[in-house]
Order: C-alpha cells, then structure tokens, then sequence
C-alpha cells in the first residue's frame, strides 16, 4: 500500500506542476508573444496528466477507502492552481500514517 501512496503523490505532484507551467508560463507566451507552440506541448502532457490523476484518484478511493467527499475534493483539487500540493499537505497525512501501519 505504500507503494500506492508514493505512486499517487507522485502523479499528484506532476500534475500540479504542469498545471502551473501552463498557467504561469505557457499561456503568458502565448497571449503575450504569440508563441502558441508552448500551450500545444505544455497542455498535451498536462492533459494526460489530468487523466492519470483522476484514475490514481479513483484507484486511492478503492484502496485505502476513501470516502465521496475525500475523493471529490482531491478531484477538486486537481483543477486549482497549488490545489493537489494542498491536498498532499493536509489530507494524505493520515493515509501516510495508516500505510505505515499496515
């Protein structure tokens, strides 16, 4: 089960960042001077990200149990800037703990 956290912060943590390249520094190149091509690379692999995110999402809920309510906010998480670092930060604390256990 460890494992399985580690894999899943992971994802977590490359999907947060490409979120924030695309954010802070693709889309600026491109409205500000016309350099599309970064969008076009940059939300490629943060779209496959997104997806791998939300599997190891889902994944997580059948694992370790997760409630609706857990599941739905690391989905909501993954869709706000600094969201899933957030999430890491003060909800898979107890998970963390819980695999140790096991």
């Amino acid at each position: 089960m460890n494992l399985l956290l580690k894999s899943f912060r992971v994802v977590s943590y490359l999907e947060g960042i490409s979120f924030l390249l695309l954010l802070g520094i693709a889309m600026p190149l491109k409205y500000m001077f016309d350099l599309p091509m970064y969008v076009t690379v940059t939300g490629m692999a943060h779209g496959v990200l997104f997806v791998l995110y939300i599997i190891a999402v889902i994944v997580m809920m059948i694992a370790f149990r997760w409630s609706w309510s857990k599941g739905l906010l690391a989905m909501v998480a993954s869709v706000i800037p600094f969201g899933p670092f957030i999430f890491d930060a003060k909800l898979l604390k107890s998970d963390e703990t819980s695999a140790k256990t096991i």
